[in-house]
């Protein structure tokens, strides 16, 4: 297939370059500050389980015109939230009517967004679960586990993209496992503002508490609103609160079955917010706090949250500092 990576960032890169790896004509549609790196030495990806690919640049198309939509069997829209309107515009300006366009981006309005501005295309939402980190320029480390799943419909196209090392599933559930990841993904502002990477953070139970206490928290909220969640570990989501507040030796047992992680790895947020850059809270958090006021619930951990990271203060934090009661949770 002839794919463009709409605003190829680190998760549009990592995946572009799996697909080429693959055997699709892939285009990489993003920012020179991203692409000239890759022009001139070529794209490498990586990951926590020892993949190494490196694709030659003539590998790849590499542009930042957007006219480079026109050829395309099928969009990957990567950008992060606030861009995805502009992108859409894009898209409906240069892109063959009826052609997929698949949404792999946080939060859950980026699709609605798509279909909005794209009547009578095939406008499909997507979950990406795991993290992927600039390593260097031209280089990307995915760090944690899982495979990508995006919703049904014709065309067999997950089934088309789905690779060994990049594998794909199709779920007709699409929305449950959307509102699944991001309840995962709270946790991508907590981890920003404890300066710590995934794995130290996990290993401090003050943390996971929190982390338990978000959680829940929001699936209150979701309950209350009637929205389906599906877990994107083997186990149940309502069961991962529990989970994360057991002591640390019972936890570690119990996680390293679930989920892998690479040592180094932090959350897209925390890079985010260490360069200065906008980020997503809005599209995570923020998708929580407009459901609690829908519902007439309180949100208070979700709400400090977003308010710190709009604030942006400089890491590290405590847990402590981030609970709006300021209660401390017992130790390991």
């Amino acid at each position: 297939m002839k794919i463009v990576i709409a605003g190829a960032g680190s998760i549009g890169c990592y995946c572009g370059a799996l697909l080429a790896d693959a055997g699709h004509e892939v285009t990489l549609l993003g920012r020179s500050r991203v692409l000239e790196p890759i022009r001139e030495q070529g794209l490498t990806v990586t990951n926590y389980a020892g993949l190494h690919r490196h694709l030659p640049a003539q590998k790849l198309t590499l542009g930042d015109d957007p006219e480079c939509l026109g050829g395309a069997d099928a969009i990957i829209v990567t950008v992060k939230s606030g861009a995805t309107p502009e992108m859409a515009g894009l898209i409906a300006i240069h892109a063959a009517q009826g052609v997929p366009v698949l949404s792999w981006q946080n939060g859950m309005q980026n699709a609605q967004t798509l279909r909005e501005a794209l009547p009578g295309y095939d406008v499909r939402a997507g979950m990406v679960p795991f993290n992927v980190v600039p390593i260097e320029p031209a280089t990307y480390h995915c760090a944690t586990s899982g495979d990508i799943v995006v919703q049904t419909g014709p065309g067999n196209l997950a089934e088309r993209l789905n690779s060994p090392n990049l594998p794909i599933s199709a779920s007709d559930q699409i929305e449950a496992v959307q509102w699944g990841k991001l309840v995962i993904n709270l946790n991508n502002a907590l981890n920003a503002l404890s300066g710590l990477t995934l794995v130290d953070q996990l290993m401090d139970r003050q943390w996971r508490c929190l982390m338990a206490d978000q959680m829940a928290e929001a699936l209150n909220v979701l309950k209350a609103a009637s929205k389906p969640v599906a877990s994107t570990t083997p186990l149940p989501a309502s069961l991962t609160p529990f989970i994360l507040r057991l002591p640390t030796p019972i936890f570690m047992r119990v996680a390293s079955k679930m989920l892998t992680i690479d040592p180094t790895a932090r959350t897209s947020m925390a890079y985010d917010l260490m360069q200065g850059r906008k980020t997503e809270v809005d599209s995570l958090q923020g998708e929580i706090k407009r459901l609690a006021e829908q519902t007439g619930m309180n949100t208070p951990i979700c709400a400090r949250v977003s308010d710190l990271i709009q604030q942006r203060p400089t890491p590290p934090m405590r847990p402590q500092e981030i609970r709006p009661d300021a209660k401390v949770i017992g130790g390991r």
